[in-house]
């Protein structure tokens, strides 16, 4: 019996290795996943790539394209015209907290000032909830931090 538990947990720790040596960043990682197609192009639009490729260590609550699509009507597009780069700054910043956070680290009640300067605000009692949002899949690694999808997107106050 313990020859068998320990083989299983080796093998199991051999398949999990690849996902522990991350060698892509937060943005490769998000463009690799499939699910990620408009915050990519928001970060794009947003002149942000290089900083989410930079050093970190960076935590982002990202929100997946079906959380963009339940958006009003216009609202995506709107944020990628130029003029409104700014806006869109905000909102994005408003989903990355220095640092690595991984959901081990939160605690029912805790807040995060965001790199936008707002702060989130965890909320355990059902799962976790980030302000308003639920996250629905929690610390993907990458090579500069870690990322938490949502199914919401964040807007700052």
């Amino acid at each position: 019996m313990f020859r068998k538990t320990l083989l299983a947990m080796t093998a199991a720790s051999l398949m999990a290795a690849p996902a522990f040596a991350q060698s892509k960043d937060i943005v490769d990682t998000a463009a690799d996943a499939g699910d990620f197609t408009t915050l990519v192009a928001a970060v794009k639009a947003a002149d942000l790539v290089d900083t989410l490729k930079g050093e970190g260590p960076f935590t982002v609550f990202a929100p997946t394209d079906e959380a963009f699509a339940a958006l009003p009507e216009g609202t995506v597009d709107d944020l990628l015209k130029p003029e409104n780069k700014d806006q869109l700054t905000a909102i994005l910043t408003y989903h990355v907290v220095p640092g690595k956070v991984m959901s081990g680290d939160l605690s029912d009640g805790m807040t995060a000032t965001t790199v936008q300067g707002g702060d989130l605000t965890v909320d355990l009692g059902e799962g976790v909830m980030i302000n308003d949002a639920n996250v629905t899949a929690p610390d993907i690694e990458a090579s500069n931090g870690v990322i938490h999808v949502i199914d919401t997107v964040l807007m700052p106050n």
